[in-house]
């Protein structure tokens, strides 16, 4: 029996191979093949002549092969042929799959973290909208409410396993900190951080934004500088 489609005369059906040729070339221009694959595919074309026909090999009169064999090989190539086109098609649905989870990510891989700040929004809504109706008044309950807000800000941020850089009093780490200013301060060790001008973050060990900061110089290097 043959494994594949055959025409009325018991051969491989040509509509139906170059039904598979066409899917397969539109699948090879949108998928980079695995190349021991296209090999496969490729020698598996190169066996089939232009009627559909199975190509016979080059061989003595003893070692021909039977009808029967010709036939069962057709039916297996044509399967074979079958199946490596479904896999290209496979890939490319694989391809396409793996492009649009990509895209989610991009436009929203952000998801929970905004989610997760939505409250410390609704909180600082809640401490303006009380200083409107105090006029200003009641500064303290508006200072309260914005150091709240700070807190639950810092700790969404810190779920998120973003971390602000400890910069004050440590040496000077240009991968870390970018220097603002250089100030002679006796009381500093020298290339230490004196001030934090604007904390840095990093989110676990990638840097986000590096801490601008002045930092301390040695008397010997303000007269080196003059």
């Amino acid at each position: 029996m043959s494994g594949g489609p055959q025409d009325e005369n018991g051969k491989p059906d040509r509509d139906e191979t170059e039904g598979w040729e066409s899917m397969a070339e539109e699948s090879e221009k949108s998928l980079a093949v695995n190349p021991e694959l296209e090999a496969a595919l490729r020698e598996a074309s190169e066996a089939i002549d232009e009627d559909g026909h199975v190509k016979r090999p080059e061989r003595s009169t003893a070692d021909d092969f039977s009808d029967e064999e010709v036939e069962r090989m057709a039916g297996q190539l044509v399967e074979n042929r079958d199946k490596y086109v479904r896999l290209l098609a496979d890939f490319d649905n694989f391809r396409r799959r793996a492009h649009k989870d990509r895209q989610d990510v991009i436009l929203y891989g952000h998801e929970n973290l905004v989610k997760d700040l939505l409250s410390t929004v609704d909180n600082l809504d809640r401490a303006i909208e009380h200083a409107h109706q105090s006029d200003g008044g009641d500064l303290a309950s508006l200072l309260q409410g914005v150091e709240l807000v700070q807190r639950e800000l810092y700790a969404v941020l810190a779920q998120h396993e973003v971390h602000v850089i400890d910069a004050e009093g440590s040496q000077f780490d240009p991968s870390l900190h970018e220097a603002m200013a250089h100030v002679q301060d006796e009381s500093a060790a020298p290339n230490s951080v004196i001030e934090v001008l604007q904390k840095g973050y990093q989110l676990r060990d990638r840097l986000l934004r590096p801490a601008r900061v002045v930092v301390a110089k040695s008397p010997a290097d303000g007269e080196m500088t003059e």
